[in-house]
């Protein structure tokens, strides 16, 4: 064993230009031999009226748990069976409308063979990703998908590494075309992301956060301006509602407002919030989507904003701090 102290050690960067230079070569003659065996396997995956089930073992196992997930999330029902735990019952998740995808570099690995066997008594298509297109899974499967690399980038040759990335891309391209294909929206992808970013900007709408009843700030015209602060200050949201007798909004008078009466007519113990109120509030619509509160408020640079219903009748209230609070901004 050579002393490790004295044997040679590539610098950490030269390494890490190596890996890419050797994954991207990988990627490149992928895509250079991508034909029309690819058109067929989204073909198969569209015409899937169950789900497709994406199965390998190994770091095999690992890319084709994440092709599935990302086939989930984008319009495709998909799932993940370890190819082990396949032969071992998992099996019997697999129904005649569902359609495999197996990822197998060498092509040779026995779970997913028997896999191959099962999908074939039930007539489930199945597509293998191989690397050796003369594998025996790649021979028997109904399609293969070609991901030979010509090295790994592995200095040994032996980890997982660029045949990896490669079958990873080839699973993303995959996803990629059936979602196209599908004209799958980004209100779709939020349908299945409810709890990310982009479905609590796409999913909330202004009736899920907006205050209602006793949370909101209601004066009328002729109330006096301490008990207008005293009801602004009790409510939190830096203004009152002025409505009408019929509980339609006249107005709304806020801090601004406050302030801009203030160095109007310096003591305003006197007046009423009709003194000050600004008419003519912005409002929304209750089904109108959060997101579309938030760019009305941003564009007019408010921090409120009233909800009504086509007739006009108030409804409830949006603060800006009810957005930051449901994260839709």
């Amino acid at each position: 064993m050579k002393n490790a102290a004295t044997t040679p050690r590539a610098h950490p960067l030269e390494s890490a230009h190596r890996t890419f230079s050797i994954e991207i070569s990988a990627l490149q003659a992928l895509d250079a031999r991508l034909d029309d065996s690819f058109s067929r396997a989204v073909e198969i995956i569209l015409g899937c009226a169950g789900r497709v089930i994406v199965t390998g073992i190994g770091k095999s196992g690992h890319v084709a748990k994440k092709i599935a997930a990302t086939l989930a999330s984008t319009g495709t029902p998909s799932f993940f069976m370890h190819g082990a735990e396949a032969i071992h019952g998992d099996l019997g998740m697999l129904t005649q409308q569902d359609a495999v995808l197996a990822i197998s570099y060498s092509g040779s690995a026995p779970e997913l063979l028997t896999i191959l066997s099962v999908a074939k008594r039930l007539g489930v298509p199945f597509v293998a990703v191989t690397g050796h297109p003369q594998s025996e899974l790649a021979v028997n499967a109904d399609l293969h998908l070609n991901a030979h690399v010509e090295q790994e980038a592995c200095p040994l040759n032996l980890a997982p590494t660029a045949s990896t990335t490669a079958a990873l891309v080839l699973g993303d391209a995959l996803a990629v075309a059936c979602l196209e294909a599908r004209n799958f929206s980004a209100e779709d992808f939020a349908l299945s992301h409810p709890g990310g970013a982009l479905g609590r900007r796409l999913l909330t709408h202004v009736s899920d956060i907006m205050r209602v009843g006793q949370a909101l700030p209601i004066v009328q015209a002729d109330t006096s301006m301490p008990d207008v602060l005293r009801e602004m200050s009790h409510k939190g949201m830096g203004m009152t509602i002025v409505v009408d007798h019929n509980k339609r909004p006249l107005g709304i008078f806020t801090d601004g407002d406050l302030r801009r009466l203030i160095v109007r007519h310096g003591d305003i113990r006197s007046l009423t919030v009709a003194d000050g109120m600004s008419r003519h509030p912005k409002c929304v619509a209750p089904n109108a989507m959060a997101v579309e509160a938030a760019t009305l408020m941003d564009a007019n640079r408010l921090t409120q904003v009233l909800v009504t219903d086509p007739s006009g009748a108030l409804l409830g209230a949006l603060h800006m701090h009810d957005l930051l609070a449901a994260k839709v901004i």
